[in-house]
């Protein structure tokens, strides 16, 4: 029921019904501590005084007047107006009879200032209408989780010393059905194709590029509005969730682009919501991103990041999700970001830190890892910010992960260079070691790198067709061997030859081709290689882990390194040669002797190599080379990454 203003009196006693606001609620939301909210604002069905119906209840501190508008009283303003609570909390609330489930509707906002008035949706909406259509959805869920097995067990499979390697897909993308117009798959359809084929491949995750509600097809999902809702695009709340769980029941975890940076002008959405700038900054120098054309939030208003922070609980708790990737972290770290002389504001300090954002950050990961210790926030953050994945309480912003950016730009930029002159930006494939374990990195070749005209990862390979396919083979070797997780944008796996475009499914129709089939198996086995060997992962963020063999060998652009394992002891050889050219009789100084058994070959036949190899294995000898006691001489074919597992025992 709407309510005005404070009784006088006797205290009145009301029975709480679902979606009721309590006093504690509003203390809670006003100093930025509630991150429940999806269960308080919003719409909620529920009965009052035996009338079935739906409270609402919206935050809009500078309304005027706030009323529902619907499919269910012929979207007249007015018709139903909610009452602003007396507590000064901005928020209007009230209780619509014989309103049902999949009811479609607005908030009319008068506001105060100059009677400017709007129709928005709702921003705790839990469904929305199919774009372009923009109506919120009375909604409430009805799924039964089918996946206690993996919940009970996943803070193994996200632990920072499990193997993470991570398939990175845009749902609208992925696959398409061309007899149907083209269209994208749905949830469900997803559900019967996507978890087999990503357990097949050895990935331990999928990531999601934003699946939260957004008007336009083309930002990916990083312009969103509905930030507790799946897009409509593809189905129901239900059938998205019904997509985790077949996941979830694969063995595979799921994680969720999350874009707490920004969000779109649109007209029905958060910008300008009761006709003042409630979400967002006024001062456009703070409060609107030029890159993006976009919206920056106000991190120093408690109710925003309370907002924020309850739509991140709110995916981990509702949908069952294993972790979070927050995009364009470094965006929110620096008041001057993209931005020149005189277009910022600095801080109180003088500073260019967003005080504001750092403690939002800092709030949040403490918020999340209390709540579900058994997922992993994952930082997309480009410059050189210190511990960003390190604990709050040691100074850190408190993230799991980090996507390792200066690793993903040396690497690439070394591999696009003709392997002729490689051999003079040697430390771009050495550099990145230095650094290593700085943070929790996660080694990244994701969306970013394959569009805006910069090709496709197989395009950005020099030399012939068969050197291509090679250069990317080696790639991904030397991707598996260094140091942190792993993550490939869909269509990488097996050499697509385009540029990815969102309007279209990447190209299946590759596989045709025997290359293409054999950098896929490379991929595939690389993963499970991976999984099975714990040197490649246990150690990942510990020097303890990765032992240099020769990282000096310019001349031959050829490199050499140890990972090692915690529990078991193991040693992992990687070796790199990134010239056409092979090595004959090359000597390797290893930490141990006895038989080096070669484990993965990437120049073997069945990956579309040459076929050279090692005869399956190499037996030390007591012959001292790169300050060792024992060497391998090794056959190192043209543009191949090798992997050797020691199964001696004398070092």
């Amino acid at each position: 029921m709407p309510r005005t203003a404070k009784p006088k009196g006797a205290t009145r006693k009301r029975t709480p019904y679902k979606g009721q606001l309590t006093d504690l609620d509003i203390h809670l939301f006003k100093e930025g501590n509630h991150f429940k909210l999806f269960d308080k604002l919003g719409s909620h069905l529920t009965t009052v005084n035996g009338t079935p119906g739906v409270t609402f209840a919206v935050w809009a501190p500078n309304a005027e007047k706030v009323s529902v508008l619907g499919d269910f009283n012929g979207w007249t303003p007015d018709a139903n107006p909610l009452g602003v609570r007396w507590d000064g909390s901005g928020i209007w609330e009230g209780f619509v009879p014989r309103v049902t489930k999949g009811a479609l509707y607005k908030y009319d906002i008068v506001s105060k200032r100059n009677g400017y008035r709007v129709s928005k949706g709702d921003p705790f909406a839990l469904r929305w209408e199919t774009p372009p259509r923009t109506g919120s959805m009375v909604w409430e869920f009805d799924y039964e989780w089918n996946d206690d097995d993996w919940m009970q067990h996943r803070h193994a499979a996200n632990a920072l010393h499990a193997p993470i390697s991570i398939y990175e897909v845009h749902l609208g993308s992925w696959r398409r059905v061309p007899e149907e117009g083209n269209r994208p798959l749905t949830y469900t359809e997803m559900a019967q194709y996507l978890p087999g084929y990503v357990k097949d491949m050895g990935y331990t995750h999928v990531e999601f590029l934003p699946v939260m509600e957004h008007p336009f097809y083309g930002s990916w999902g990083y312009q969103v509005t509905g930030y507790f809702a799946p897009t409509s695009r593809y189905g129901t709340p239900e059938e998205f969730m019904h997509l985790v769980d077949e996941l979830h029941q694969h063995g595979i975890g799921v994680i969720l682009d999350w874009v707490p940076s920004h969000f779109p002008g649109d007209e029905h959405g958060l910008a300008y919501f009761d006709g003042t700038y409630l979400f967002e900054h006024m001062d456009p120098r703070q409060g609107y991103h030029p890159d993006w054309q976009s919206y920056i939030f106000n991190y120093g208003r408690n109710e925003v990041t309370a907002f924020l922070i309850s739509s991140a609980l709110f995916w981990l708790e509702k949908y069952h999700v294993d972790g979070l990737r927050v995009d364009a972290v470094a965006s929110m770290l620096y008041l001057d970001y993209s931005r020149k002389e005189g277009e910022w504001v600095p801080n109180a300090h003088g500073g260019r830190e967003n005080l504001a954002a750092i403690y939002f950050l800092k709030k949040l990961n403490e918020t999340v890892y209390s709540e579900h210790p058994d997922v992993q926030m994952i930082a997309e953050e480009s410059t050189a910010w210190p511990m960003v994945s390190r604990p709050v309480y040691l100074g850190g912003l408190g993230f799991g992960l980090k996507w390792n950016m200066g690793w993903m730009h040396d690497t690439l930029k070394y591999f696009s260079i003709d392997p002729l002159f490689r051999k003079y930006n040697h430390n771009l494939l050495t550099f990145s070691i230095w650094y290593a374990f700085t943070e929790n990195f996660l080694l990244s070749l994701s969306h970013d790198e394959v569009v805006h005209g910069k090709g496709a990862l197989y395009g950005k390979m020099p030399g012939d067709e068969w050197q291509k396919y090679a250069n990317a083979r080696l790639l991904f070797g030397y991707m598996y061997g260094h140091p942190g997780k792993k993550l490939h944008f869909m269509g990488g796996e097996f050499g697509q030859w385009k540029e990815w475009s969102h309007d279209e499914s990447i190209e299946w129709h590759a596989l045709e081709h025997s290359n293409h089939q054999g950098l896929q198996r490379w991929v595939k086995d690389l993963n499970h290689c991976y999984r099975t060997e714990p040197a490649l992962y246990e150690l990942d963020f510990s020097a303890d882990g990765f032992e240099w063999i020769d990282f000096h060998d310019w001349e031959n652009s050829l490199i050499s390194f140890v990972r090692k394992g915690k529990s078991t002891g193991d040693y992992i050889l990687v070796v790199c040669n990134a010239t056409p050219v092979p090595r004959h009789n090359y000597r390797i100084g290893v930490p141990r002797g006895g038989f080096w058994k070669e484990i993965l070959n990437s120049d073997a036949w069945l990956y579309g190599g040459s076929g050279h190899g090692n005869f399956g294995g190499v037996e030390a000898a007591p012959i001292p080379a790169h300050g060792r006691h024992y060497s391998l001489t090794l056959t190192i074919p043209p543009l191949v990454a090798l992997f050797f597992k020691s199964e001696g025992t004398s070092s």
